[in-house]
Order: structure tokens, then sequence, then C-alpha cells
């Protein structure tokens, strides 16, 4: 299978995957894909995880379907002239976190999209939703059936490991998969900078990069620096369209909890409600909070993504990521800024990052 046909592959499961999400399917067409396979699942996932709510897996579903496109898959891959050469495929052994609905995809794409085959080790939290769209893939293209192996055992027999957990499981990983080529990803977040003149639709698109997926990911903006003076209610009176996520009942577990402990420890903090705001110098906020830090000069400001680079996954701003953008990443958006591809074609050891 070389490089055309797997992004022809990649492209009809995208395809699939967004017209299963519109249901703009023609059942008759005949084409061996199965629209079905994805609908009975979606709505299931909260049975399974109740932070995998029916809206935020297909959120995930359709930020992945979008950038699946024929143009996008080339502008891709054409950046790698090794990309095309035959070589005999690695077995990479990739190990997915589960805080987001199909938070390892690109992972599971790049390492098929490389022509390697993959051993996948999916959380516990999100194992389904993969073992779906690998079915719709394999349908599409059944070499991929002897290319993709899940496993809930022991890994073994692998040339190189792909892992992303917490900084606890980083050593974990560090200690076990240190002596293969690896990528060992820890916890990062992200962060936005705001000037001050922001539009009302500016701060309301931020406040998708702060509360979709419950604020559970990476990209997920969990602190906002603001200039000082900057009025804190702007923020608030922008997100009443969010307001309704405080109804999830794990949700409000984490506000209830993080404001008792606030005002038992005697903590300044603003509460809308639905979300609690604190002043704090710290980047990863808990579930429910969101922190920030007021700054003198955006000369001072402009230096924090570069202090906190081994920290942040990355920055929302008017100069950085758009307002809104956070959790819809480009297929050459690479986790901790690694170059998975890369990695991946020359077997690098990249380390941890």
């Amino acid at each position: 299978m070389n490089i055309e046909e797997r992004i022809k592959s990649f492209a009809l499961l995208g395809e699939t995957l967004r017209e299963s999400l519109n249901k703009n399917f023609d059942v008759s067409a005949g084409n061996g894909r199965d629209h079905s396979l994805l609908e009975s699942v979606i709505d299931a996932q909260v049975n399974n995880n109740p932070w995998f709510t029916s809206e935020n897996v297909r959120r995930a579903i359709a930020s992945i379907a979008d950038e699946l496109t024929k143009e996008n898959l080339i502008k891709w891959t054409s950046a790698y002239n090794d990309i095309n050469n035959e070589r005999k495929p690695l077995r990479v052994a990739v190990i997915m976190a589960g805080n987001i609905p199909l938070v390892g995809f690109h992972d599971f794409l790049s390492v098929l999209i490389t022509g390697n085959n993959l051993v996948a080790k999916t959380s516990s939290k999100d194992s389904e939703l993969l073992l779906v769209i690998t079915s719709i893939l394999c349908k599409i293209n059944p070499e991929f059936s002897e290319r993709i192996e899940f496993t809930e055992s022991s890994l073994s027999d692998f040339d190189a490991v792909i892992a992303t957990g917490s900084d606890n499981s980083s050593r974990y990983f560090d200690y076990y998969f240190g002596k293969y080529p690896n990528i060992i990803r820890k916890n990062r977040n992200s962060i936005a900078i705001l000037e001050g003149d922001e539009t009302d639709e500016d701060i309301n698109r931020l406040g998708t990069d702060i509360f979709s997926y419950f604020g559970l990911g990476c990209r997920n903006v969990s602190k906002i620096y603001i200039p000082e003076g900057f009025d804190l209610l702007k923020l608030s009176k922008n997100w009443d369209s969010f307001r309704d996520i405080i109804r999830h009942s794990k949700y409000s577990n984490n506000y209830d909890f993080n404001k008792a402990v606030y005002i038992v420890n005697k903590e300044n903090f603003h509460d809308t409600g639905y979300l609690l705001l604190k002043e704090d110098i710290r980047i990863s906020s808990p579930v429910s909070v969101l922190y920030f830090e007021y700054f003198r000069s955006q000369d001072a400001v402009k230096q924090v993504p570069e202090l906190l680079k081994e920290k942040i996954q990355c920055v929302v701003g008017k100069h950085y990521i758009p307002f809104g953008q956070a959790q819809c990443p480009n297929l050459w958006d690479y986790a901790d800024g690694i170059d998975t591809i890369e990695f991946l074609l020359k077997k690098k050891n990249a380390g941890i990052l």
C-alpha cells in the first residue's frame, strides 16, 4: 500500500465520518462504507464515561473529520520526502490517554499514514470509539486489518513507542520504554493572552476554548493573562451560553468541591455560578476553575509562552491561535511540538519532552 492509497483511504474515512454526523448519505450506494457503526456508538459513550457526552463525542469526531480531506492529507504528507520511500514497516506501540474522546487518533493516523504497523493500547476511558473508526477504515481498505492491533495486555515486540499520560505515568513510561526510540508526553495545559480590546465575539469564542470537553483537554485554556484593570465581568456576561455546563453532575461536583475549598481557606475568587475565576500564578487549573493573572506590559506577557514552553500546549489570542480554535488543530499541529511523522520516518529517540 503506497502513500497515495493511504491518503485515499483516510480521505474516504473523513468523508464517511462527515456524512455520518450529518446523516447525509445514500444507504443504497453500495460503496462498502458503513455509516451505521458510528451513530450506534455515539450516544452510548456516556454510559462508559460520563464525561463523554454526545455533544463532546460529536465535537471530537467532527474535528477529526474536517481535517481528513485529500487536500489536507496531501499538504501534510508532502512535507516529508521520505514518506514515499519503500521501507520495512515498524511495529509502533501507542499508549493512548483518555481525557477527551479520540485524543489518541492523531498518533493512530501518524503511524498508519507513514506505512507502519500499529499496536495500540487504548485508555479504558476511551476504548470503543477508536475501535469503531478502525472498523470503518478497514471496510474502506481491508489492507489496514493486517496493520492494526489492539491489546489490553502488556506491550511486547515493538520497534518504537509513543506514550501519552500524566507527569506520574511518564516516569513509568520512561522506566519501561526508555531503551526504545520513543515519544513520551507529560501533562500540558493551554493559555490565552488578552490585550483588553477583544470584542464580545472574541470573548465568546474564548469560552469554547475553555468549556469544550469540560476543560479536560491539554488544548483547553486553563489560564488567561489579562491586562491590569481588565473587567472580569466582561468575561462572565459573554459566557452565559455556556451556563448549562453546571447541569452536568460530575462538573457540578467539581465546582462545589473547589468552591468549598476556597471558602474554607478564605481565598479570593469570582463566582459566575458555573465557573470559578481565581487569580493564580499556576497554569493548570482544576475542572470548573479558570486561573487568571494580570500583566502590566505587552512586552512582559509576550515572554510567557517561551518561559513556560515545556508546560504549555498552545496559546490562544490575537497573535496566536484564533479564539475558539484551540480544540481544532490541523494535521501538522503536533502535540508537545514533537514532529511525530519525522520521528516515525527517522526512528529517532525523541526522549521525554
